[in-house]
């Protein structure tokens, strides 16, 4: 009997990390003759591996909550919904004071190890497919190297130091060692990305589902930066200044080498005819219906939600209900998790006082009556409005609920009507609080109409209702019914985008050249906003307020914040969001390791886990 190995694509897409150490060596009869080097024999066998690298990201990642979460939550943008401590604490809150969960990362950590073990299979494989050029064998492998970069970026930015796998695993571990960040991106993320750039096509302007040249140059980038946390010299500060470059002069010049592109406004980057084939991503992400490509993704009918996640409640108005029509609608999503902060709201208040257009182009302040309604004595007392309103209706489609800012144009007029409108009128001060840079938990009545509110502090039942994120939103998604689709069945969300190149070179200039040229990079964002150009020197904490502005909701900000520093005390936070300053510790900048699987190592894998778990 001889020893095979003998690994189905099915086996090592599902593989955890704890049996990942393992050859899967099998000492059995193989009647099919079914391998992985008899399927890299052909060039379609060896793109079926290739494909099966994506699997993770699709199950485990992009569009997925894991991901936002991640990315996005325990920042100083987001709040949980209401500003509530009791749910996803893990997500929001680290932990809100409780005993660490040690166990919600479980998914993520499984998920990169899976997708590191395709990846490093099919790099392995790569000399046996017959390709008629080596050039056409490399840019196959290059596929999979900047897939592995990428997960090991996100395994390393989570959990800081984690164990370094480049060959297909040929026996079990049980006291797997740590490799230290650092080394992880000298040795495998920065090659792999170099090769990747090396070697993968230039494709178009939009094909990026697969990556190409821009999107290799762009992670490149993105990465030398991200290294600036773990070397105090900034090694690759230079380096990430240069790629950025690359892509910005490409741009500029039209594109002709790497197809980099920037819209001229920030409308066309989220507008729903530019989701798919989107000319500013360097990389998207694509949920379809169904197999073609990469693989089937995980729960057709549901593909990217991203979008509900930032949805505030609406339907605790009655105007408004959460209907299977409302669903096939962008504005009739259900409630989602996160809600804006105090800061990043003032992130968008400019220094005349005016609001960045950024504001309002990537957040939904308007939603219109998807039933006829009537206002009852107990509505109009919950939301403190005048008893003239008691009896008023709304017709279906009219406005039913407002979110005014104070530095709308029309904001003293609708702040000092706000009882009487037959809309409901959700001020900015009746829920945050610039004082303390907080949300207010509390609201005080002033128009009682029966017992069902007394007059003075009650609980603040405004704080469900505020500003919604729209840049995930698409038409091109499923709803719950599988049957009941919208325009298609494909849509996307963007890994990264031209724009974040042009704040890695001002942040990457910062360091290199004491920001010479950093202001130059800033305003070429705001100018394409609409935004009022910056003045002055910038600095790093410059180059993070614009990152928020630009890129909130973009899969970016935890790592921002863990490169810049902002994690290592409770400071940045007090000033920020202090309500989540009250629960962080500086061990809480990297993630637990999932106890899943330390508990199959030695001891317990007490030695594996990161500090503070």
């Amino acid at each position: 009997m001889k020893t095979i190995y003998f690994k189905t694509l099915l086996i090592s897409s599902l593989v955890a990390f704890g049996s990942l150490f393992s050859s899967c060596s099998l000492e059995e009869e193989n009647p099919g003759g079914f391998t992985m080097e008899v399927t890299a024999s052909t060039i379609s066998g060896y793109q079926s591996l290739i494909n099966q690298c994506y699997f993770a990201m699709e199950r485990y990642f992009y569009g997925t909550e894991n991901w936002i979460t991640l990315t996005e939550g325990n920042t100083d943008l987001w709040t949980y919904q209401a500003n509530k401590s009791t749910s996803y604490t893990q997500w929001f809150w680290f932990f809100a004071g409780a005993a660490p969960n040690t166990t919600f990362t479980n998914n993520w950590w499984n998920g990169s190890y899976d997708g590191i073990g395709s990846c490093n299979n099919a790099i392995a494989l790569s000399k046996l497919p017959p390709y008629k050029t080596e050039e056409e064998r490399n840019a196959a492998v290059a596929e999979a190297r900047f897939l592995r970069a990428v997960y090991y970026f996100n395994a390393v930015e989570q959990f800081g130091a984690v164990t370094m796998i480049t060959e297909p695993a040929s026996g079990i571990n049980f006291h797997p060692e740590r490799t230290d960040p650092l080394t992880i991106y000298k040795q495998v993320i920065i090659p792999d990305l170099e090769f990747a750039f090396q070697w993968l096509p230039v494709g178009d302007y939009t094909t990026t589902t697969r990556p190409t040249k821009k999107s290799a140059l762009g992670f490149l980038a993105k990465a030398c930066l991200q290294t600036i946390e773990y070397d105090d010299t900034k090694a690759y500060a230079q380096k990430a200044l240069d790629y950025a470059k690359m892509l910005i002069a490409d741009a500029e010049a039209g594109g002709a080498q790497y197809k980099a592109f920037m819209y001229p406004t920030y409308d066309e980057v989220f507008a729903e005819s530019n989701n798919f084939n989107n000319k500013e991503a360097l990389w998207k992400h694509r949920w379809y219906a169904g197999a073609d490509g990469h693989g089937s993704s995980n729960g057709n009918y549901k593909l990217n939600r991203n979008n509900e996640y930032f949805y505030c409640k609406v339907t605790n108005f009655g105007a408004i209900e959460d209907t299977q029509e409302a669903r096939l609608q962008w504005g009739g999503n259900p409630a989602g998790i996160f809600m804006p902060t105090q800061h990043l709201l003032n992130l968008y208040v400019q220094d005349d006082n005016t609001l960045d257009p950024r504001f309002h182009k990537s957040f939904q302040t308007e939603w219109n009556a998807n039933k006829a309604y009537t206002w009852d004595k107990a509505t109009v007392n919950k939301y403190d409005r005048a008893s003239s309103l008691i009896g008023t209706s709304l017709a279906k489609t009219n406005l039913a609920i407002k979110f005014i800012m104070p530095q709308d144009a029309d904001y003293a007029t609708e702040s000092a009507a706000k009882l009487s409108r037959s809309y409901l009128v959700i001020d900015y001060k009746d829920i945050y609080n610039d004082a303390n840079k907080n949300i207010n938990m509390t609201y005080a009545y002033q128009n009682p109409v029966d017992s069902y509110t007394s007059a003075g502090t009650n609980e603040n039942l405004f704080n469900y209702f505020y500003p919604s994120l729209t840049k995930h939103n698409s038409s091109n998604y499923y709803v719950a019914n599988a049957s009941q689709k919208r325009n298609g069945n494909l849509n996307a969300t963007f890994i990264m985008r031209m724009a974040e190149v042009y704040l890695i070179a001002a942040e990457a200039d910062i360091y290199v050249n004491g920001g010479t040229s950093a202001a130059s990079y800033i305003n070429k964002v705001r100018e394409r906003a609409g935004a009022k150009t910056f003045t002055g020197t910038p600095t790093v904490r410059t180059v993070l307020d614009e990152r928020g502005r630009e890129l909130c909701g973009e899969y970016c900000r935890y790592y921002d914040l863990k490169r810049t520093g902002m994690l290592k005390t409770s400071a940045y936070l007090q000033e920020t969001h202090p309500d989540l300053a009250v629960f962080f510790k500086p061990e809480y900048a990297l993630k637990p390791i999932s106890t899943t699987f330390t508990a199959t190592l030695e001891g317990g894998g007490l030695y594996y886990q990161n500090p503070g778990y």
